[in-house]
């Protein structure tokens, strides 16, 4: 992999960065201004010396004005879904549904004894690896050729393949980032230790008053779930059929309608119901929906529990204002639940040659286990066909917009039906909010896609004449 800082991180650069962080630092308790506060960090040295004591007390807030742009090549997924879960990052990922992946390399692991130590038939294992994976990307070119979409075939895709990122966060994220890449169970998947140690490095020389924080932290391996494994049998990976809305704010449409009244007159509760009584709910709902902030919205939420591939994960882990629960890639998933898209299902040959590699990965996996491999190191066998089921929570805006961005008719498939799925049961349970969720065709009668829209704006437009 190659990780490196974007813009100017020279010294002059971190200088200024040290600088902006100590007058953050001295603010709170500086007799003067804001601007008399920067001017007295010019002594590079006390300004970091500051800023670590700052930090060193537990008010890292301050070194959230410290902000970086990481690019990112030759990653996989893996690296991937565990950065995107820092829901405080933000990213831009290589589409798998415009670039064709064929070509672009895939990782491969040193592979481990159930010890952590090399294994011993190291060579021999890495030979079968690499014959398996050039069969899987093999096989996704098989399915273009057949005329499968790219964005179908790479459901075929090993979660071995090398992509590229940009990633931006602040140092307090930072910090969390490669604490959990080199110091927790992260750090038990080799590619996810090698990237902790690159920015470990990184923040060495670019942000040096990070690292006697993350040098404190201590190496902790537990998930969390040792104590519940002890006590259960654990029962049999189920891939729920379809989105289930399996919580909710109770009378959420008066809930968003009575904040709303609340909020902009400051009256109680009691009052607010009896002015509510005098509004048209409807119209009221559509002012909230409406307006620039929204907040309102905010008041309610909707926990969902969702059978999704791994295709389209990013699709909606990329959503941040969401508490998204994601099942960790060790222990490994059972392969034998992949999603085969429609597309490919209608088509006889290429449902044929996607079943056919897909089985095969199953079975290659199955080898794999007899070597008794560090189970880390088989996680590349995950197919982008992969299926979990995910819990997210979100609130009425996030729900708002989640369902603009993915009930479109462009969006792929499976992410529409997953969409569809939370205006269509959030509706049932909150009707006036359920209005407004939808494509923006249909709730605003807007489309934003220009020259690339599919269309259906102009057939709405054209009936509301």
């Amino acid at each position: 992999m190659k990780v490196e800082l974007l813009g100017n991180y020279g010294k002059n650069e971190l200088v200024n960065r040290i600088r902006k962080i100590a007058t953050a630092g001295k603010l709170s308790r500086f007799p003067g201004t804001v601007f008399e506060a920067y001017e007295s960090t010019e002594d590079f040295d006390k300004s970091l010396g500051l800023v670590k004591r700052i930090i060193g007390m537990g008010h890292k807030s301050i070194i959230e004005h410290d902000y970086l742009v990481f690019a990112m090549s030759n990653v996989s997924p893996i690296v991937e879904q565990t950065l995107i879960g820092y829901r405080l990052t933000s990213f831009t990922i290589k589409s798998r549904r415009e670039v064709n992946f064929k070509n672009v390399g895939y990782y491969i692991p040193t592979f481990r004894n159930i010890d952590g130590e090399i294994h011993e038939k190291n060579d021999e294992i890495t030979k079968k690896y690499i014959s398996h994976m050039d069969y899987l990307f093999d096989t996704y070119q098989k399915l273009v050729d057949q005329g499968i979409d790219i964005e179908d075939a790479r459901f075929i895709l090993p979660y071995s393949y090398h992509s590229n990122l940009v990633m931006g966060l602040d140092a307090r994220e930072l910090e969390q980032v490669i604490s959990a890449l080199k110091y927790s169970y992260l750090s038990k998947i080799s590619e996810l230790k090698e990237l902790g140690e690159i920015l470990y490095n990184t923040a060495k020389e670019q942000l040096p008053y990070l690292i006697e924080g993350i040098d404190n932290h201590e190496l902790n391996l537990k998930t969390g779930f040792e104590d519940l494994d002890k006590k259960i049998s654990k029962p049999d990976i189920k891939i729920i059929p379809k989105t289930q809305l399996i919580n909710y704010t109770k009378d959420a449409d008066n809930t968003i309608l009575l904040s709303y009244i609340m909020y902009h007159y400051q009256c109680p509760i009691e009052t607010a119901k009896e002015i509510l009584e005098k509004l048209d709910k409807n119209e009221l709902m559509q002012t909230i929906l409406h307006k620039n902030e929204r907040r309102e919205l905010e008041q309610v939420s909707f926990t969902f529990q969702i059978p999704i591939s791994l295709a389209m994960l990013t699709h909606l882990t990329r959503h941040r204002m969401h508490s998204l629960l994601v099942p960790e890639f060790t222990p490994l998933w059972d392969m034998a639940n992949f999603e085969t898209p429609l597309n490919i299902k209608n088509n006889d040959t290429a449902n044929k040659i996607f079943t056919e590699a897909a089985n095969k990965n199953v079975n290659m996996l199955k080898e794999f286990k007899t070597y008794n491999i560090f189970e880390e190191d088989l996680i590349y066998f995950y197919l982008s066909a992969q299926q979990c089921n995910v819990i997210t929570t979100l609130n009425g805006k996030s729900a708002q917009w989640i369902c603009r961005m993915r009930c479109c008719t462009k969006t792929q498939s499976q992410t529409r039906i997953i969409a569809n799925e939370f205006a269509k049961q959030i509706k049932e349970v909150a009707p006036l909010l359920g209005k407004g969720l939808g494509p923006t065709c249909v709730t605003d009668h807007i489309c934003d896609e220009g020259k690339e829209s599919c269309g259906l704006i102009n057939k709405i437009l054209e009936n509301e004449k």
